[in-house]
């Protein structure tokens, strides 16, 4: 990818090398160091790269950024009751805009805007103003076992080649078990991340807004469904997974299972923890649209801190392609900014596949991320998912597909209402 040039370093970098005050008040001693809170989950687990990036940037500036790395389900929760409390970090990665501390938030529409920060994730508040940037991209992607697909010589497509279709893959699938004893085709992780660019990938939209204000899920995505549920039979794909929450990542590092529909968090894992046989990324099917999903977890400033303007620079600095480069590379992330060249020490290829799916994708793609987002700015948030809940139920027998889809357009109708 082509390295561009962007901006020079904005004031607030420079502003950060001399601003000394304390994390709780302006007002403090000039010799106290200022020391900047940022709460996330998950670092320790993608290779430590804000740690990494805190550090470097404390040694730039003598700015010290406390790492606070919390169980993800603890996330929601810790934000919350710092809100509640007045008590709020200097900044977070968030996995979502929490409508409780959203009128908190710093406006950083200056920093997308200088450092390239991908548009089609950027979305305004009504006051026209970006509160929270895409930390990062995640995108849902094909992992094959290499081993298994080689001992039964079933070729598969990559990148700069046609995509195959789900019933091309369904068969190959079928092939490499029958010449091979695998246990399974494919695992699917239980997630309506991953079943959203399923239905993507058949032409649908997914479940949308009518002009009435009701959600309904089309008729495409009616037809994936119904295609996902034959392919949920205890033979191509265990039940276990979707009905029961058996680990999918655990089944395909076991060697069992051919294929696995995830995403890209996986490879830092894989390269890591498979030893025993070859994996490598294939192109999704499309059938026939071409269409990953995009996720992302949302970097945010709070207000009311004392330290906004430090924090402020310290997000600016972090977003410059150097440092954001470097972060993409240590955690293993696929960049939200634009034109960014990530050298990655391990399995580049990997990532390049998924640099592909992301370029080849439907615009459709990052509907899920940017639709959160605008609902969290107007006060809604989903708090449970019907499309998952009422799969489940369609795939245990619990009731129809026209049942399925008419409760999954209702229940998201309901749990969207004000």
């Amino acid at each position: 990818m082509k390295l561009r040039t962007l901006t020079a370093t904005s004031a607030l970098a420079a502003v950060a090398l001399t601003l000394t005050a304390c994390a709780g008040s302006s007002e403090a001693a000039s010799d106290d160091p200022v020391s900047l809170e940022f709460v996330l989950s998950g670092d320790a687990n993608q290779g430590g790269g804000y740690q990494a990036m805190a550090d470097k940037y404390e040694e730039e500036t003598g700015v010290h950024v406390e790492i606070v790395d919390v169980p993800y389900d603890d996330l929601v929760t810790r934000l919350r009751s710092g809100a509640q409390a007045g008590d709020l970090p200097a900044l977070a990665r968030a996995s979502e805009i929490d409508p409780l501390w959203e009128s908190e938030l710093l406006d950083l529409t200056s920093i997308a805007q200088e450092r390239d920060v991908m548009e089609s994730l950027l979305v305004e508040n009504e006051d026209g103003e970006i509160h929270a940037l895409p930390s990062d991209l995640t995108a849902v992607g094909l992992f094959l076992n290499k081993s298994l697909f080689d001992q039964a010589g079933v070729a598969y497509p990559g990148i700069g080649d046609e995509p195959w279709t789900w019933d091309e893959l369904t068969a190959a699938l079928r092939q490499v078990q029958s010449a091979t004893g695998a246990r399974y085709g494919m695992v699917m992780d239980g997630s309506a991340h991953r079943l959203r660019s399923f239905m993507y990938q058949f032409g649908s939209q997914g479940v949308q807004p009518d002009e009435d204000g009701t959600w309904t899920l089309d008729e495409a995505g009616a037809e994936a469904l119904e295609y996902f549920a034959s392919m949920n039979d205890d033979q191509l794909m265990p039940r276990s997974v979707w009905l029961s929450g058996e680990d999918p990542s655990a089944m395909f590092k076991s060697g069992q299972v051919a294929a696995y529909y995830s995403g890209v968090w996986q490879v830092t894992d894989f390269s890591q923890n498979i030893t025993d046989f070859e994996w490598t990324t294939a192109l999704m099917p499309a059938q026939p649209t071409r269409a990953t999903n995009l996720g992302t977890n949302w970097m945010v400033a709070f207000d009311g801190t004392g330290v906004e303007e430090e924090t402020q620079a310290f997000i600016d600095w972090m977003y410059t392609q150097e440092n954001y480069a470097e972060l993409s590379q240590i955690s293993g992330f696929l960049p939200a900014v634009e034109g960014l060249d990530v050298e990655y020490a391990d399995n580049a290829e990997a990532f390049d596949m998924y640099y592909a799916e992301i370029e080849a994708s439907d615009p459709i793609a990052g509907d899920q991320a940017t639709t959160a987002l605008r609902n969290s700015y107007e006060g809604r948030v989903l708090e449970y998912e019907p499309l998952k809940d009422e799969t489940v139920k369609y795939l245990n027998g619990e009731q129809d597909l026209a049942t399925t889809v008419r409760e999954i357009g209702e229940q998201t109708t309901e749990a969207y209402s004000d």
